[in-house]
C-alpha cells in the first residue's frame, strides 16, 4: 500500500509530501496549495502533472508541454466516475463508498487498485494496487486522489459558507 505521507516528513525537503511504502519513501510528490499541478519524482524520473483543460495530465519533465502519458477525466460529476488512461492501459475509476470516499479503479472488470484515507484528523490518501501497475501508474493514482479529495474538501467549504449566508441573510 502506498500512503501519501506529511509534508516535509520521512526524510523529504519542506512543502514535499513523501510518497511511502512500509513506511519507505518511493517518491515524492510536490503539489502546491490548491492548484491541480505537481512534480512526482519516482526513481531517477520527474513527472509533472497538471490540468490540461478538464483532463489531468502526466509527462515526463524531459518531453514537450504538450505530450501526455497518462490522464485523466471525470465522467460524471454525481457519480464521480473517471476515465484513466495510464499509457495506454485503460482504466475506469469508480465510488466505493459515498459514506467512507475512496475510488476502485478498473481495467476491464479487474480491479487494479483502490484508494483510501489514513485516519485521524487531517486524513492522506492512500493507494493498495496490484504488482502488475507500475509505480509511475500508482503515483499517478496517488496523485488524482489528493485532487479528489481536495475538490471534495472545497465543494464543502462552498456548501456550509454559502449555507451560512443563506442562514444569515434574512
Amino acid at each position: 500500500m502506498l500512503e501519501l505521507g506529511k509534508a516535509g516528513s520521512a526524510g523529504v525537503e519542506k512543502r514535499v509530501l513523501p510518497v511511502l511504502r512500509n513506511g519507505v519513501v518511493v517518491a515524492t510528490l510536490r503539489a502546491p496549495g490548491w492548484k491541480e499541478a505537481a512534480t512526482a519524482v519516482v526513481g531517477d524520473r520527474e513527472w509533472v502533472l497538471a490540468k490540461q483543460k478538464r483532463r489531468l495530465t502526466g509527462r515526463w519533465a524531459s518531453e514537450p508541454e504538450d505530450a501526455v502519458r497518462i490522464s485523466a477525466e471525470q465522467t460524471s460529476f454525481w457519480r464521480g466516475t473517471w476515465q484513466v488512461d495510464l499509457e495506454g492501459l485503460p482504466v475506469r475509476a469508480e465510488v466505493v463508498s459515498r459514506w467512507k470516499g475512496g475510488h476502485r479503479y478498473l481495467a476491464g472488470d479487474r480491479v487494479v487498485a483502490e484508494t483510501g484515507t489514513t485516519g485521524g484528523w487531517s486524513p492522506r490518501p492512500t493507494l493498495t494496487a496490484d504488482d502488475t501497475l507500475p509505480l509511475d501508474h500508482q503515483v499517478f493514482l496517488l496523485w488524482l486522489a489528493l485532487v479528489m479529495s481536495r475538490r471534495d474538501q472545497a465543494a464543502a467549504t462552498a456548501a456550509i459558507a454559502g449555507g451560512a449566508a443563506a442562514a444569515g441573510g434574512s
